[in-house]
């Protein structure tokens, strides 16, 4: 191969890896924002994390589009082709991610004219916070494909499994103690399911990082940190 397409090459998985950089810190400010609106019930950061949606899913195309192109073009092998495949797979978990974030803003507009229950968010609080934390630490990891901080990564999934676990319990108690709390309350814990799932998603980038680099798998199964019968929410906006 000459150099000049080895550059061309090099300059392809660069734009690739620029606009993964671009979706990652557009969800981060997603999630950040739409928890947010949630604790504040603020209309107008719920339809800023809904509009910037759109930039999302635009960047997640043109990612796709380019490997592809790329391995059309190159017909790439081994970590090369891993290059483009994991470009791929990580822009549609942060793809995924950002319609997590956009249901959880969502909910904040349904229930912005009911009573609040304030203490009830506490523990979404927590949530988010482990959740962007991870969200972060695999963009890192990704940036500087960092096999170690993507198995922590995988590893500290079941963190945020037990605290969803926790908050499910209280939000039952918050409407077992009032009627009125239901509603509310009802909305918050598909908020719970929402953030538990970008756990996940964080994680799917752990693993096809330490795939990229490695061109193993992880296991199958992946730390346990809940109870699975209390999974009754899918986490989807009604």
């Amino acid at each position: 191969m000459s150099d000049h397409i080895v550059k061309s090459y090099d300059r392809d998985l660069e734009n690739l890896g620029r606009k993964i950089a671009e979706m990652g810190g557009l969800a981060e400010k997603m999630l950040a924002e739409a928890m947010e609106a949630l604790s504040l019930l603020n209309i107008e950061v719920a339809q800023r994390v809904i509009a910037t949606d759109a930039r999302l899913d635009i960047l997640q195309r043109e990612i796709e589009e380019k490997a592809i192109m790329t391995i059309a073009r190159r017909q790439p092998l081994a970590v090369d082709l891993r290059e483009c495949i994991a470009a791929i797979r990580i822009s549609g978990d942060i793809e995924r991610i950002g319609d997590l974030a956009k249901n959880i803003a969502k909910r904040a507009l349904k229930i912005a004219s009911e009573t609040r229950v304030t203490r009830a968010t506490i523990g979404l609080k927590s949530m988010q916070e482990i959740a962007g934390m991870q969200l972060k630490d695999s963009l890192d990891a990704y940036a500087q494909r960092d096999i170690e901080k993507a198995r922590i990564v995988w590893d500290n999934d079941a963190q945020l499994d037990a605290l969803e676990d926790s908050v499910f319990r209280d939000l039952l108690t918050f409407m077992m103690e009032d009627p009125r709390n239901i509603s509310f309350c009802t909305h918050l814990l598909f908020c719970s399911k929402n953030l538990e799932r970008i756990g996940d998603h964080t994680t799917n980038i752990a693993e096809t990082i330490i795939y990229l680099v490695t061109g193993e798998p992880m296991p199958v199964e992946r730390p346990k940190g809940r109870d699975s019968s209390l999974d009754v929410t899918n986490g989807e906006a009604l």
